[in-house]
């Protein structure tokens, strides 16, 4: 029987989420265009390979922010959601021209919460992603933050990308974040946390462990939502794995079956419900 790590072979549709600090230079904002282009890369290889694949984006309110010369730490919600709008449309024209340059096609998909708790959006959304996925194109999902308010987010991009897969019945998720993985305290912190290579199930005492923490003042998303993320992609019967997104080639050695990162091991829940699941999200 292979192990779990060399059966990431086999996996046939990948949902990869990657965050704002992963795409932008630190120092400045703007777009790490070398990253992008090795991101798009690895990618258009998986897909090259005959895998299904979908991408989960992060950097449209930085991008914005960044066009327009508002200061990162304006959380104003007009101001978050014009910029945007603003950021979102640079962010796919910029994600475009490095897909076409492999002669791959893509496609945005905005989502709120709306898309998954109304049955009827939820059943159109799953056939837009079967049917595109069916014409070889790789969907670039984000969430709709132009429209989102408190109601109607989904929080963040783990999250999100979980929900995504769920959706869309993909056997594999796999977070780039800044951190390599899962550990028993915040390694940032705390000197003598442990490296966790493999979570077999989670479990109460596991998502105890979830901070709402994050080394970057970009993103939303701390180890608190990757943990959330985690139960839903398992739940729904995928693996997951959390990477360190600093080099981005780490795709296809984790799909060679390397170890790297943390691999949380699915285990399907014939009770678990994506639309219950998220309609009773921030409540």
């Amino acid at each position: 029987m292979k192990k779990t790590r060399e059966q990431l072979k086999d996996k046939k549709r990948i949902v990869v989420k990657i965050g704002s600090s992963s795409l932008q230079h630190p120092e400045t904002g703007e777009f790490d265009y070398i990253k992008l282009e090795v991101l798009v890369r690895e990618l258009c290889n998986l897909r090259n390979q005959g895998k299904d694949v979908v991408l989960v984006t992060s950097g449209a309110i930085a991008a914005g922010k960044k066009a327009v010369n508002i200061q990162p730490g304006d959380n104003e919600i007009a101001v978050k959601q014009a910029c945007a709008a603003i950021g979102q449309a640079r962010l796919m024209m910029t994600y475009q021209k490095i897909f076409a340059e492999y002669n791959q096609v893509t496609a945005q998909i905005l989502m709120t919460k709306n898309t998954i708790v109304d049955n009827l959006n939820r059943f159109n959304a799953h056939n837009t992603f079967a049917e595109l996925l069916k014409l070889g194109v790789i969907p670039i999902v984000n969430e709709n933050d132009t429209v989102a308010t408190y109601e109607i987010v989904i929080g963040d991009n783990d999250t999100l990308s979980a929900i995504v897969t769920a959706l869309i019945d993909a056997d594999l998720l796999i977070l780039l974040s800044d951190i390599d993985g899962l550990y028993t305290d915040d390694p940032r912190k705390n000197k003598n946390a442990e490296f966790i290579s493999t979570v077999e199930r989670i479990d109460d005492d596991l998502m105890s462990m979830g901070k709402a923490t994050t080394g970057s003042n970009v993103g939303t998303g701390g180890m608190n939502t990757k943990l959330i993320a985690a139960k839903i992609a398992t739940s729904a019967g995928a693996d997951m794995i959390i990477a360190n997104g600093k080099d981005v080639r780490i795709l296809h050695r984790i799909m060679d079956g390397r170890e790297y990162g943390t691999i949380f091991k699915s285990h399907k829940d014939e009770n678990f419900y994506l639309e219950d699941f998220v309609a009773n999200m921030n409540q």
